[in-house]
């Protein structure tokens, strides 16, 4: 029996890629699992060894359930706007009413994305301001002045504003990707249920919904792992404020690192967050199924 000779040449191609991940992802997360076990600062030359103490304070740290909580209500808002929002407006435009106005819809809906986030956050700082603010004066407008706020200095509305300017910004990005997922959906199917008198809320469940089953879960494992993530929206608008209110797992490892200058505890909370994120993704993987024969 002939034995097969080892190909080399696919073995250097991806020897860059390895090189790139073992660089900045294995090896700083290693080095990251390290450190969680230490007590040290930023420009500290040692390190004090403390063992499971900063996983101890982790389970008394307050700041570490409201910041879970609003990760976890990002997540869900994320997930019925940017996902199922999305595919709504993404079958919308496909429809041969809009075939006309349905390019000139798409460029207005991604043009938010392509807006840097920290220009979103000040033009959101303008839109939710107390006095002046686009919002407040809408609804005065409107006659509702009972429902005026003070966005973003009240604990009880401040993170839902943030994630309110967050959907604005990326709703868009997930809409297209629709777009393109639906526009691979094969015509037939279309006018076959046509011709079964099939109306337009059917064919969205029955064809549009299952031929982008694929799209929907690589958009839905985004939006979850990137909420679990975030960090730019809250920490430009409100930097976790007022109080802790609106802060999330990313800014508080952030002011723990370079305010507080506790870096070991600062990794520790840099574990919980790759954990979190990575049980969500594994479990969101083996319930969707997704590019296995049924």
């Amino acid at each position: 029996m002939q034995r097969r000779k080892f190909n080399i040449i696919p073995v250097l191609f991806l020897l860059p890629s390895i090189a790139l991940l073992l660089v900045f992802v294995y090896i700083p997360l290693i080095q990251n699992f390290y450190n969680s076990f230490f007590d040290f600062s930023v420009f500290s030359q040692t390190k004090t060894f403390v063992g499971l103490e900063n996983f101890k304070n982790l389970l008394a740290d307050k700041v570490v359930s409201v910041a879970l909580l609003n990760n976890v209500r990002y997540a869900i808002i994320s997930v019925v706007l940017q996902v199922g929002l999305a595919l709504v407006l993404a079958y919308i435009l496909e429809d041969k009413l809009f075939h006309r106005v349905a390019p000139f819809l798409r460029v207005v809906y991604f043009m938010p994305v392509m807006i840097s986030i920290s220009v979103v956050a000040l033009l959101f700082g303008f839109v939710y301001n107390p006095q002046m603010g686009l919002l407040n004066s809408f609804l005065e407008l409107i006659g509702l002045e009972n429902l005026k706020e003070v966005w973003l200095g009240n604990p009880e509305t401040a993170i839902y504003s943030v994630i309110a300017m967050s959907q604005w910004h990326s709703i868009g990005f997930v809409t297209l990707l629709f777009i393109v997922a639906i526009q691979k959906i094969p015509k037939e199917l279309y006018e076959a249920a046509d011709i079964d008198g099939a109306g337009k809320i059917r064919k969205f469940f029955s064809i549009t919904v299952p031929q982008v089953r694929e799209a929907i879960f690589v958009n839905t494992l985004i939006t979850i792992t990137g909420s679990m993530l975030v960090f730019n929206e809250p920490y430009i608008l409100t930097n976790g404020g007022p109080g802790f209110s609106s802060t999330v797992m990313s800014v508080h490892m952030y002011q723990t690192g370079f305010v507080k200058d506790n870096m070991g505890y600062a990794s520790t909370l840099a574990i919980i967050i790759f954990l979190l994120t990575a049980v969500l993704a594994l479990i969101q993987i083996k319930l969707s199924r997704t590019g296995k024969d049924d």
